[in-house]
């Protein structure tokens, strides 16, 4: 195992992350931007280097001063978390050329990956299945093209291939408006993402949005711990999963999740990965791979047992799979709810001090943070503040816990979301389980139809 462990991200998995080491009996160093002094992990790490100013391009994703703290510190490998730089090939190829371990897939892997054209064409091979498409990217002659759409069949949607966070789509309804969306979307995507390379799928008007948790060591081994649905999102974005997904059953999860494992064991994939899916009529459609650890791990962490980061740290040190297929089993249920600081109606940021904390507690209750009394909630970064789990032995219960969770919690001095949350939970269609993605957009009174699923 590692002797010492940079942890290159902030926030809650930055914290997350030291847990895990700590049990490992790893030494860490913080790397953190300025404005981050104080973060809870910066505090109790070993070591902790500063790499810059509050803006990220100058500091978490600022590449040479990442790899000079873990140079400066003798630090022996480099876990990028969630964000920021854990999907980027160049970041992952310079740790590595500079002689350090990067905590997650090869570069190779993740350039495949990250293009949703040669990502869904390598899953094609592997047998994963995926939403009936154009096969790879859209070409400049109009009649083709034209021709594509006819035998996809309408309503379809134009995807950038390097897209992501719901950027780089746009959904066409009629043939007549079809070559100036694929146009649109070209120029939309090369502003983006730097490549006009787009694609088209059948658009799938209601699914549900199921994505698979696998690990694998690299070698041609892997597993999957089951399925998530994340389906209640705003603007392409998360905001309550849950895990066993309603509604599908121990035969589909087998199928499905075998398929994925499969996949990993062609491609040699390495480290925790999540397949995404579109889920509608009982049918799986593939629709990308999010090649690093996941903001809603801890519900598959919570029904199966597996510590999902403390595997990621065994399998980038060579020590391979602890578990066999055999070994995971689904027990019982978990909610998260992602806490934000956001106003609740407007969504607009809300940073600020946190004059008062309390968290929430009882059993079968967790919460992931990185907040306490008299933090100061930055304006540079991404608004999550908190993740708040529960866990039942059955869906019921989780939801009962998570009631009673969210009305415990006290976060004063800013604004958080929730009330949100709580709006969600006590939802009927919500409690029923097995919504479609549209679902909660509708109930805030978006038409959520701009959809094809998030990162």
């Amino acid at each position: 195992m590692f002797d010492k462990v940079l942890i290159a991200n902030r926030g809650e998995i930055a914290l997350r992350i030291l847990r895990a080491c700590r049990e490992l009996q790893i030494s860490t160093v913080a790397a953190y931007s300025s404005a981050d002094r104080d973060l809870k992990h910066v505090r109790l790490a070993d070591e902790a280097v500063c790499i810059g100013p509050p803006p990220s391009q100058e500091s978490y994703l600022n590449i040479p001063a990442l790899i000079s703290a873990a140079e400066v510190t003798d630090a022996v490998a480099i876990h990028p978390g969630y964000g920021f730089l854990a999907e980027n090939d160049d970041f992952a190829e310079q740790v590595e050329q500079s002689g350090f371990i990067f905590i997650g897939p090869r570069p190779e892997t993740i350039r495949v990956m990250g293009d949703k054209v040669s990502a869904i064409r390598a899953m094609k091979e592997a047998g994963v299945p995926c939403v009936p498409g154009s096969d790879g990217a859209l070409g400049d002659d109009p009649d083709i093209n034209l021709k594509l759409g006819r035998e996809i069949g309408y309503p379809l949607i134009i995807k950038a291939a390097g897209g992501g966070g719901g950027r780089g789509m746009r959904v066409v309804h009629a043939e007549a408006s079809l070559l100036s969306a694929i146009s649109m979307t070209r120029t939309e995507a090369l502003n983006a993402f730097g490549s006009e390379v787009v694609y088209m799928e059948k658009f799938l008007e209601r699914p549900r949005h199921v994505e698979f948790q696998v690990l694998a060591d690299g070698e041609g081994n892997a597993i999957h711990l089951g399925e998530r649905d994340c389906s209640m999102q705003r603007r392409h974005q998360k905001v309550v999963e849950e895990a066993p997904a309603p509604g599908i059953t121990g035969e589909q999860r087998e199928a499905v999740g075998r398929r994925c494992a499969e996949a990993c064991e062609k491609i040699r994939y390495r480290g925790a990965g999540t397949f995404e899916f579109l889920y509608q009529d009982g049918e799986f459609y593939f629709i990308e791979m999010n090649t690093r650890v996941q903001v809603e791990h801890p519900v598959t962490e919570m029904v199966t047992g597996v510590d999902i980061v403390k595997e990621q740290m065994r399998i980038a040190a060579g020590e391979g799979l602890s578990y066999r297929q055999e070994d995971i089993c689904m027990r019982g249920h978990a909610i998260e709810c992602r806490i934000n600081a956001e106003d609740p109606e407007t969504f607009i940021p809300s940073p600020g001090a946190i004059t008062q904390y309390h968290a929430p507690g009882g059993p079968g209750v967790r919460v992931d943070t990185h907040i306490y009394n008299g933090y100061f909630v930055p304006p540079y970064y991404d608004s999550m503040i908190a993740k708040l789990i529960t866990h039942g032995e059955d869906r019921q219960v989780a939801l009962a816990r998570m009631c009673g969770a969210l009305s415990e919690v006290v976060i004063d001095g800013i604004k958080c979301n929730v009330p949100l949350q709580r709006t969600i939970i006590s939802d009927s269609g919500f409690q029923a389980g097995g919504m479609d993605i549209h679902y909660l957009e509708k109930k805030l009174g978006g038409t959520g139809k701009e959809s094809g699923g998030p990162s």
